[in-house]
């Protein structure tokens, strides 16, 4: 069996998951949500301290497994520094007092990776990985062939939500809250630009930095406070300018199977324009199981897998933390 355990937010999560199945035996995640609520985000420092209380609480509930351990996994990169660094420091003393091998993941990887959490891993596929802390496509052909094709140039899809949220006074995590409110507005209310339009057009890339400020001058200008019109238009532009993107896309690659991934990847506005572009395209679309989606250990155990396979081991005086390491 693995260990792995993820911190590079502001969830403490950990996993076991058994090498030759890929089966779940054990996950737990502690999530700091409603500490961080109060500030519209995550405070990194606040956030380290609630690591280092919960991950050790977690790893106790873990030892009937430890006999049957053969290497711990931990999320090293990217992430928060001070976060990260809980996890790692974890990571090594398990490895140390058990003498069993170390393993460093990408965060990222592991999204891809929560695809295939208690299934066998299929490649080829274009991934769009939707998140606090990215917005990118990625073409998958293994573990260790990705290639990133396309990435925001300042905030992210799950990012600009918070941020969004957080002017209407809506609280932390803002996509979920964004979602409900949007639900009963108008989509066609404001209109938003769609961003990296014009001179732009060409570009394969994403940014959200304009319509994050656009959304706040209509949200100044609200003063009644009835935000769910602005929320609905804002959540439509959002997905709008990442559909305008992966049509660019299809016009020179012909994927067969297509994934979103991330935290965001829940946000059922996103996933039904993502289906319904990928219909006349005739490509599958490939989601992880919702519960899935966010920050998790079972993803990270799961790519750890793959990795003791391939002996992809990590030494513990070179293993570090790298907040922002990308593919």
């Amino acid at each position: 069996m693995i260990l792995s355990i993820e911190s590079s937010c502001d969830d403490s999560a950990i996993a076991i998951t058994e090498i030759s199945t890929c089966r779940l035996l054990f996950h737990k995640k502690i999530s700091q949500e409603l500490e961080h609520s109060v500030y519209g985000g995550v405070v990194p420092e606040l956030a380290a301290r609630l690591h280092a209380e919960a991950l050790p609480k977690i790893l106790q509930e873990c030892e009937p497994y430890f006999k049957d351990l053969k290497a711990v996994a931990v999320t090293s990169t990217p992430g928060l520094a001070v976060t990260l660094v809980e996890g790692v420091t974890m990571a090594k003393a398990v490895a140390v007092a058990l003498g069993i091998p170390l393993i460093g993941v990408n965060h990222l990887i592991g999204h891809i990776y929560s695809l295939f959490i208690e299934k066998e891993a299929h490649f080829p596929l274009t991934v769009l990985l939707v998140s606090g802390g990215h917005t990118q496509v990625m073409e998958v052909k293994s573990l260790t062939e990705i290639t990133t094709v396309a990435k925001s140039m300042d905030d992210s899809f799950g990012e600009s939500f918070d941020k969004v949220a957080k002017m209407m006074g809506l609280g932390y995590p803002g996509g979920p809250l964004i979602q409900e409110l949007a639900k009963n507005g108008d989509r066609k209310k404001y209109h938003f630009t769609i961003p990296l339009q014009g001179k732009q057009s060409s570009l394969l890339a994403f940014s959200y930095s304009g319509l994050k400020n656009a959304v706040r001058l209509a949200v100044e200008k609200e003063e009644k406070g009835n935000y769910a019109d602005i929320a609905a238009s804002f959540e439509h532009v959002a997905t709008e300018h990442i559909i305008h993107k992966l049509k660019k896309y299809f016009q020179t690659h012909s994927p067969k199977t297509f994934a979103i991934v991330g935290g965001a990847s829940a946000n059922l506005y996103l996933r039904s324009q993502i289906e319904a572009l990928l219909k006349p395209h005739g490509a599958g679309l490939l989601l992880s199981e919702l519960k899935y989606c966010s920050d998790n250990a079972a993803m990270i155990g799961r790519v750890a897998v793959e990795m003791y396979e391939k002996k992809m081991f990590s030494r513990l005086d070179a293993l570090d933390v790298s907040p922002r390491s990308s593919l």
